[in-house]
């Protein structure tokens, strides 16, 4: 007889054992010669050492599964334990150009040619400026990048920050506390969230500090370290506040910076940091500045329209 461990220490475990362990109960009938205990994170089994390793297999292949779509149900338990269970995706969709599967399996891919960059640029740069009009994705992509980057266990948190700025509104007049005042201005960034992680998850995270969203003048005085962090909007931060923000960079970490130098919202006698730092930075060893335009535009086909008319 032989005893061995599996960890299952990257998901809540009620979610991967089903309700009243229903996914567990269907890996007991299948493994009637093996005896499965499961205790918080972890799965114990034990029994013959070839019947654990088939075992290990096959529910090696139900993590995966979980982790690339975020939910596991008999079925699938069912389909993976069959002959049948390979480790396909649905409509037979090629997976090596996806950053995360969210939601309901949805994959999150880079569509286009500029968003295509970002990915490469990222990969070979610690600090990318990603600049382009509304709609072409910056923050959609940015925000996948740093989620698969923590479901790889490349940094350990992500930190998402927006400056504060108040778009014809006045902030100060707003109901509520700080934090009411301020989550309508991250919003973006919460939604982007939600579509690539399970919600209760993303809450959780945020609980424990896993993940971050952020006024940009909390970044103030800190060492963003092993972590993700996006600058976002960032055509409304001030070249001090800009300089700041590049400055909290510690040893390993990946900063991605997005903005729209067609929508400054600072006063007329304010400039912006993000143009300033195109033209300060532009030679900077280690970062890179990727430019997107109508054609990355992923919204409602009028959005492109809508950029083109007014460029023009």
């Amino acid at each position: 007889m032989s005893e061995v461990i599996i960890p299952i220490d990257t998901f809540n475990p009620v979610e991967f054992f089903g309700v009243n362990d229903s996914n567990l109960e269907v890996l007991r009938k299948n493994f009637p010669e093996l005896k499965l205990v499961a205790r918080g994170n972890e799965i114990k089994v034990i029994g013959d050492e070839k019947n654990i390793h088939v075992f290990s297999e096959k529910i090696n292949r139900l993590i995966q599964h979980y982790q690339k779509f975020g939910s596991l149900t008999v079925d699938n338990v069912e389909h993976f334990l069959s002959d049948k269970g390979k480790d396909a995706v649905p409509n037979g969709q090629p997976t090596t150009d996806v950053l995360v599967f969210g939601q309901n399996g949805i994959m999150v891919r880079a569509r286009t040619v500029n968003q295509k960059k970002m990915v490469e640029s990222t990969e070979k740069n610690d600090i990318v400026f990603a600049i382009g009009p509304a709609g072409t994705g910056k923050t959609y992509t940015a925000v996948a990048l740093a989620v698969r980057a923590l479901k790889n266990r490349e940094i350990k948190r992500i930190i998402l920050t927006r400056p504060a700025v108040e778009a014809g509104e006045n902030l100060g007049f707003l109901p509520g506390d700080l934090k009411e005042k301020i989550d309508p201005y991250l919003r973006p960034l919460y939604d982007a969230l939600y579509d690539m992680i399970q919600g209760e998850k993303v809450k959780t995270y945020i609980e424990n500090g896993i993940i971050e969203v952020a006024p940009l003048a909390f970044m103030r005085g800190r060492t963003l370290d092993n972590a993700f962090v996006i600058l976002d909007e960032a055509q409304n931060a001030t070249e001090s506040q800009l300089k700041m923000f590049l400055t909290r960079m510690g040893p390993s970490a990946k900063f991605i910076v997005t903005g729209d130098v067609t929508q400054i919202d600072l006063p007329r006698n304010q400039p912006s940091g993000l143009v300033q730092a195109i033209k300060i930075l532009s030679n900077v060893k280690g970062i890179d500045f990727i430019y997107l335009d109508g054609q990355d535009v992923v919204r409602h086909r009028i959005v492109k329209e809508i950029i083109e008319a007014y460029n023009k």
